[in-house]
């Protein structure tokens, strides 16, 4: 070809003119920035996402608000009730012992009149021996009481004027009987608020009133205030009475169901039953390889059982309640994966344009946390208003939980952490080729 031909534009030469071949713009590679950047970049992508899919995103969170309301709401009422428990429970005092006397011929303790129970004398030797205690020797029984023409069954118990501050009677009306009235086995009577309902009905006034117990007249001087329900029954179905009126003229025994001591802290009572327990055995005459024939009971011991045992069963419950978290949980695993599948061409297109794994993962484990901690959220709303609801429509004490309600979201955010990496980490390592090509 000549050199003036070669100069010629290519249509002049004869040939077609070659269309211009597109160049295509290389993704711009973005810098690799800290997992916390890629994290805050993405929430706004997921959260759009998310309004995208109400209803699906509103359905998901179902299992996570049931399950951290039922947590609240379940602790809420084991704390309830066990704050009742424990407030009954004071009434008993943790530094009170009762003692009672028995056979250590069997296995099973006997009461007043039985070979090896306690006599009034014990109960003074102690009193004498051991420093720095309130005593009261205890004679008790059912009886028929009649005041008019009412009649009740109840029970009736000789005490000594200790008594009542060590099981921490209140008066409602009246006074309690003194130390004068004990000494001189007086006919009088303290009467518990079921006693006086039964026997003086209508507003009646028994102060001053005259009851019989086993056909012995007795007056009235004082009403105790209610302690309701507790451990043995109704403890306001009771009578008290002077401890030697009971044991000379009621009851006509010599020996005694038991003796109820009162220590000045709860860190006394266990030298005290080492010191009671001492005197006992050397005043029953009780050699050193025989087992005692007496028992003492330190009321801090059932307090701590019970207490135990209520914690025990809100952990329990709690527990049950928490499964339901670990169901939401997989419901959330379950809708992302859906998501996955569904938007199968999106995620090849933010591939094709540059997004890194790193970046699809972080974007649906933040859609996944935050489903969590929205569900956790409006758990911890209804939780909290069923805290504040049962007791005014079912009568049930319940107690807000704060740690449960911390425990509950922390537990919410970590099930959209868990249940959301395996569909996060399945969309980060899709194909972008495949992924397009997705119908």
């Amino acid at each position: 070809m000549s050199t003036a031909v070669r100069d010629l534009p290519a249509a002049q030469r004869g040939h077609p003119t070659s269309a211009p071949v597109p160049t295509v713009a290389r993704p711009t590679v973005r810098a690799r920035g800290r997992p916390g950047g890629r994290i805050l970049q993405a929430i706004p992508s997921a959260l759009e996402a998310l309004r995208a899919n109400k209803g699906r995103s509103v359905l998901t969170t179902l299992g996570i608000i049931i399950g951290v309301a039922s947590v609240i709401a379940i602790v809420a009422l084991g704390q309830g009730s066990s704050a009742q428990v424990q407030a009954r429970l004071s009434t008993l005092g943790t530094n009170v012992l009762t003692i009672q006397g028995g056979s250590n011929r069997g296995p099973v303790q006997g009461g007043a009149g039985t070979a090896g129970a306690l006599k009034a004398e014990d109960a003074e030797a102690i009193r004498r021996e051991v420093p720095n205690i309130l005593l009261s020797p205890v004679v008790q029984g059912n009886s028929q009481v009649i005041a008019g023409s009412n009649n009740w069954q109840t029970r009736v118990t000789a005490v000594r004027p200790e008594y009542q501050q060590i099981q921490s009677w209140q008066m409602a009306s009246g006074a309690f009987f003194t130390e004068q009235d004990d000494a001189a086995a007086r006919n009088v009577a303290v009467l518990g608020q079921t006693v006086v309902q039964s026997l003086f009905p209508g507003g009646q006034v028994p102060v001053g009133q005259v009851i019989r117990v086993r056909n012995v007249p007795f007056t009235v001087v004082g009403v105790l205030a209610s302690k309701g329900t507790g451990f043995g029954g109704d403890q306001d179905d009771t009578i008290l009475i002077p401890f030697q009126t009971g044991q000379v003229r009621l009851f006509g025994i010599s020996s005694i169901n038991n003796v109820v001591i009162q220590a000045q802290s709860s860190e006394d009572v266990p030298t005290i039953i080492t010191q009671v327990s001492a005197l006992l055995r050397a005043r029953r005459g009780l050699q050193a390889s025989q087992a005692n024939d007496f028992t003492v009971r330190n009321n801090n011991e059932v307090v701590e059982t019970v207490s135990s045992v209520s914690e025990t069963m809100t952990y329990l419950l709690g527990g049950v309640a928490a499964i339901s978290l670990i169901v939401g949980g997989i419901g959330i695993m379950n809708i992302m994966l859906v998501s996955v599948t569904e938007r199968t061409r999106e995620i090849g297109i933010r591939m094709a344009i540059g997004a890194r794994g790193s970046d699809i993962l972080a974007q649906f484990l933040v859609e996944s946390v935050v489903l969590s901690l929205i569900g956790g959220i409006i758990g911890i709303l209804i939780g909290a208003a069923a805290t504040f609801a049962i007791p005014a429509f079912l009568g049930w004490a319940t107690v807000l939980p704060v740690g449960a309600i911390v425990l509950a979201f922390a537990f919410a955010a970590a099930v959209g952490i868990v249940f959301g990496v395996y569909p996060a980490r399945k969309a980060s390592r899709l194909d972008p080729i495949d992924a397009l090509r997705y119908q």
